[in-house]
């Protein structure tokens, strides 16, 4: 699992992630649907970027009720994508490009078109039923528990030729895997087997943390709080980290990933740091690294049982120490992810930058906040242009069932006031990241020469990969610059992280150090539109300081002497090398 370079250090630890979302990347056929053959015509630009490694959401058969999230069929394309055989071409430009590719393994759950559950569901004595989680209604023929689902309603749906229900923690059309039975868990092992033999490279996990449900000991699930009027209430918290997870995820591995040369990034959600470390502990983990969520938590009011939409200004420290507690604990033995977008979060530019004035600069900013931390960084379609949130002025202009749902339960079973919803759709609804990729200022930014499957944002004809491309001082050359660097930098890989100005409202600083290396790396990004002064605690030296990269022009020959109390201008980032005379 864990093969090495020639330095020693596995090869995904100096590699830089770019995540496609295949239906908004490029459409080559003109149905204005992103496909297989659009993503290899495109190859040229992540070469020219410079990542190292693709993460390609779900390509798989499915009735699309979740975007592919909902997989009909683990072994075959989705036809609107393209054909096993456009697959394999596209792997191979990959691969002659350099470029490894990361397949989403979506095994908490399946559709409920699978060959599986339209088997499962016909009697309890199929041999497939087991493959599910079933349970018996309530003395009063009420759901088992009173969890509400991911995308609203009951995680519970009744099965009439079973007299009973089906668990789905999402759609009623995702039922949950029973990952208790061996057999489900055999045929997942034989999937993966399927496609690492094809080619593939690793596995982003989906809610890999979900597959091991905190059963009773009389098989029962426990009712979540009562935090709100009616008989749901939220239930996600309660489906994540069961007591199994460990054991299933070792049993994956050493049944399947160490027996290849693998990426594997699990998606946890609510993990814990100390789920963190045992997961991805170089030698007793089972993955190499995770997604966890606290960092993306911290703009909405913590409990509150609107969840994601629940808005509230991100405070800067809470981010510094959100992301220093990670830093800290899997410095030693485990490995981090580093993201602020992916599928399912907006666009980091609008949601943590500034995207009007200073679109270019604040994004520049976020993307050296994050890169120079320790971990694998990942970057999202259209990231490193600055693409942008959008406002479709009504929720028929949005697709995702996430959106759609929590707009009809808000407005139309809670009264709530429909603008306040559509404010909290602009601020965090995935769409955001799903309109499509903004390749020119031509008709459709360059997507496709049909309709496009979701609106385009209006602004691509200024933010846009031709444009960006050809401007030397773009946010995508900025982003090529700082993957170049990890490869150049040991520091930015294997150096320990130091918070230096943990309490500042506005300013992020901080220090890369390694025992090994005299030379230190520091880290200065504004958050704000305004000047802020640094005012340093104690008695921090620079002695010979050289900028590395930064998003304004600035004096290399003044800069040691900028740095003992710099001024930093409107979202300004500086990454420098510092050296001892």
């Amino acid at each position: 699992m864990n093969a090495l370079t020639r330095t020693g250090t596995p090869w995904w630890k100096h590699s830089t992630v770019y995540q496609i979302y295949p239906r908004s990347f490029a459409d080559s056929n003109g149905d204005g649907i992103g496909d297989l053959p659009g993503i290899t015509s495109r190859l040229d630009h992540l070469q020219q970027l410079g990542v190292d490694v693709v993460w390609l959401s779900p390509i798989y058969s499915s009735p699309n009720d979740d975007n592919g999230y909902d997989i009909s069929n683990y072994r075959n394309i989705m036809a609107e994508f393209g054909t096993l055989a456009d697959f394999d071409a596209m792997l191979a430009a990959m691969h002659a490009r350099g470029i490894k590719l990361m397949m989403d393994l979506v095994v908490n759950h399946s559709s409920d078109e699978h060959h599986w559950f339209t088997e499962a569901r016909k009697s309890r004595d199929n041999p497939y039923h087991d493959y599910y989680i079933w349970r018996e209604p309530q003395a009063d023929g009420s759901p088992p528990t009173n969890w509400e689902a991911a995308f609203t309603g009951s995680v519970w749906e009744w099965n009439e030729p079973t007299s009973e229900y089906y668990m789905h923690m999402f759609s009623k059309k995702q039922p949950d895997l029973n990952w208790e039975n061996p057999a489900l868990r055999q045929e997942v092992y034989a999937l993966m087997r399927f496609w690492l033999d094809r080619g593939v490279d690793g596995f982003r996990m989906d809610v890999i943390n979900m597959i091991s449900k905190p059963w009773n000991a009389d098989g029962s699930l426990p009712q979540a709080p009562v935090v709100r009027e009616g008989f749901l209430q939220p239930g996600f918290a309660l489906s994540c980290n069961g007591p199994k997870l460990g054991e299933f995820l070792r049993e994956m591995r050493e049944q399947v990933l160490d027996h290849y040369d693998t990426i594997t990034v699990g998606e946890a959600p609510l993990a814990t740091i100390r789920q963190g470390v045992e997961l991805t502990h170089a030698q007793e983990g089972a993955l190499n690294m995770l997604f966890q969520f606290e960092h993306m938590d911290l703009d909405c009011i913590s409990g509150h049982p609107n969840g994601k939409w629940a808005l509230k200004r991100l405070h800067l420290p809470d981010l510094k120490a959100s992301m220093m507690r990670w830093q800290d604990a899997l410095a030693e033995h485990g490995w981090n992810s580093l993201y602020l977008c992916n599928h399912d979060q907006p666009r980091p530019v609008s949601r943590f930058g500034d995207d009007g004035v200073y679109r270019v600069p604040s994004a520049k900013m976020l993307a050296t906040f994050l890169h120079g931390f320790q971990g694998t960084p990942y970057v999202y379609q259209g990231e490193e242009l600055g693409m942008t949130n959008v406002q479709f002025p009504s929720i028929e202009d949005y697709q995702d069932i996430e959106i759609r749902n929590m707009y009809r339960v808000a407005v139309h079973e809670r009264g709530q006031d429909p603008q306040q919803v559509m404010q909290s759709i602009w601020a965090k609804g995935r769409d955001n990241a799903r309109t499509p990729m903004q390749w020119s200022d031509s008709p459709n930014a360059g997507f496709t020469t049909g309709t496009p499957w979701l609106a385009l944002n209006p602004r691509y004809p200024e933010i846009n990969a031709a444009q960006a491309v050809a401007d030397a001082d773009s946010v995508f050359h900025h982003y090529h610059q700082l993957i170049a660097l990890r490869k150049q930098e040991p520091l930015l890989v294997h150096g320990r992280t130091e918070m230096l100005l943990p309490e500042h409202p506005h300013v992020v600083a901080y220090m890369r150090t390694a025992e090994s290396d005299s030379a230190r790396l520091l880290v200065l990004c504004n958050f704000s539109a305004e000047p802020q002064t640094v005012l340093w605690d104690g008695a921090l030296k620079f002695e010979t300081a050289e900028l590395l990269l930064g998003n304004y022009q600035t004096d290399n020959a003044e800069l040691a002497q900028r740095l003992q109390s710099p001024t930093l201008r409107p979202f300004e980032a500086l990454l420098v090398k510092l050296r001892p005379h």
